[in-house]
């Protein structure tokens, strides 16, 4: 449970950071709908993205593994367009912003995953 609420944490950071840095991805509402947002961008994580990588797989081996840029961006607009559709506030305008903040939001989250101390499992 406590490495679930540290991933959603992490995930509402990396969205974060990539709402003030990509020019393209704006959020609007107040600072707990970021936390609801990263729940969303979560669920679709988890229940979207393994079938669009499985049924991508050919492309994701022929482009030597970039075209999960692409697919991490698809899920960033899954995310906006959920997001919106619960009145969340939270907005990707065009696919060069979803890229950049895919890209970004990867970096930020590995880079936080890292500092994270090695948990053992049983």
């Amino acid at each position: 449970m406590e490495k679930k609420l540290l991933k959603w944490l992490i995930n509402t950071i990396a969205i974060l950071v990539a709402v003030h840095l990509v020019p393209g991805i704006l959020y609007t509402g107040d600072w707990w709908g970021l936390l609801l947002v990263a729940i969303v961008f979560g669920f679709v994580n988890s229940f979207i993205r393994p079938f669009i990588k499985f049924f991508t797989f050919p492309i994701i081996m022929l482009s030597l593994g970039l075209f999960i840029f692409v697919i991490n961006a698809l899920m960033l607009v899954i995310t906006s367009s959920l997001s919106d559709f619960l009145g969340l506030g939270f907005t990707v305008n065009g696919f060069k912003a979803a890229l950049l903040g895919a890209f970004i939001i990867s970096i930020v989250s590995t880079l936080l995953n890292c500092l994270l101390p090695a948990q053992e499992e049983d």
